[in-house]
């Protein structure tokens, strides 16, 4: 009995272990890949989109907390890839992990729901696991910075929000998307492909058109949210403004079209500003409509339920329900 024990044990921690490795390289993964878009502010590069926070709140809501070594792995990891690790890799490595963790935390404190249906779920995931929890890096980053005399006192507000905003839309971006793909939402509807065909197509062809033009057409990217969102929910919303944000990034750190002369201050404003509203509309319009769908398919069940009982009922017959409880032959019932 013993030796079952220590094996049921031994598995356990070894799927654990699997589990945060996998966890690790898809945060190193997306770490590398969010530093292609990185910008300069006051000297402290930064990421518009960080995308390694969504993937380490994804990991924990869907995992569990258990899977945090995988986080501050794939933190160091990439720390690891850009300098040479030191005593303040640790502190980086504490927030990083940390931040996320308090959002997993804090979003299984209110009763979010993996599937987001409904729209308390979405502003949680904005407030909470974005907004809130991810003060905590940015404040501990920051103040890293200027504790060892690499940034001044006057700069740290100027890199400091840029640091939060990039953190939080990692989670706006990332997350949902991951968790939209991990249940049954993600899952294709072939009798709308076509229309899929179709919005992906406009997606290619108006996106690149709104982010290039010098004129600032970036409006145009709105409406094919809308459109995503309301016929295609959360998966089709997220993937449609996380493409949209990583395009309008690639240009903005190359500055190009819309981000045609301006200053690195200018470029971050605007770019945040433009990557906060994609990400705000279409998750919350996503969760809208989910939870209006919700509603419309529990009406529908409630009422043919309620037409069955009044078939049985006009026919004569009992309502269907639950069997009736049997009585042993000592017991009596009250009248």
């Amino acid at each position: 009995m013993a030796d079952v024990l220590v094996t049921r044990q031994f598995r356990s921690f070894t799927r654990a272990a699997l589990t945060s490795l996998a966890v690790a390289v898809c945060y190193y993964a997306a770490g590398r890949l969010g530093l292609l878009g990185r910008l300069v502010v006051e000297g402290v590069v930064v990421t518009p989109i960080w995308p390694p926070t969504g993937v380490a709140v994804a990991a924990l809501l869907l995992l569990g907390a258990r899977v945090w070594p995988g986080v501050a792995l794939g933190s160091f990891l990439v720390i690891a890839s850009l300098t040479t690790p030191g005593p303040t890799t640790l502190v980086t490595v504490a927030s990083n992990t940390v931040a996320p963790l308090c959002s997993f935390l804090l979003l299984r404190r209110v009763g979010f729901r993996l599937d987001m249906a409904r729209l308390r779920d979405g502003l949680s995931l904005v407030f909470l696991g974005g907004f809130g929890a991810m003060l905590i890096s940015a404040t501990a980053g920051v103040g890293l910075h200027v504790a060892t005399g690499s940034l001044g006192t006057s700069e740290f507000w100027a890199v400091w929000l840029a640091w939060w905003v990039g953190d939080t839309m990692g989670v706006l971006l990332v997350a949902p998307l991951l968790l939209a793909l991990a249940g049954p939402a993600g899952r294709l509807q072939v009798r709308r492909w076509k229309e899929a065909a179709f919005l992906g197509l406009a997606t290619l062809v108006l996106m690149p058109l709104a982010v290039l033009s010098p004129m600032s057409m970036l409006f145009l990217v709105f409406p094919l949210l809308i459109w995503a969102a309301l016929r295609f929910q959360l998966a089709g919303s997220m993937l449609c403004a996380l493409f949209a944000s990583v395009l309008t990034t690639f240009e903005a750190t190359s500055e190009r079209g819309a981000f045609l002369h301006l200053s690195d201050v200018e470029i971050m404003v605007k770019l945040q500003a433009f990557n906060g509203s994609a990400a705000l509309t279409a998750l919350l319009l996503a969760a809208v409509i989910t939870e209006q769908l919700a509603t419309r398919r529990s009406v529908r069940r409630a009422c043919q339920e309620l037409a069955e009982v009044l078939e049985h009922l006009a026919a004569g017959d009992p309502p269907p329900g639950p069997p009736a409880t049997e009585h042993s032959p000592g017991g009596h019932r009250d009248p």
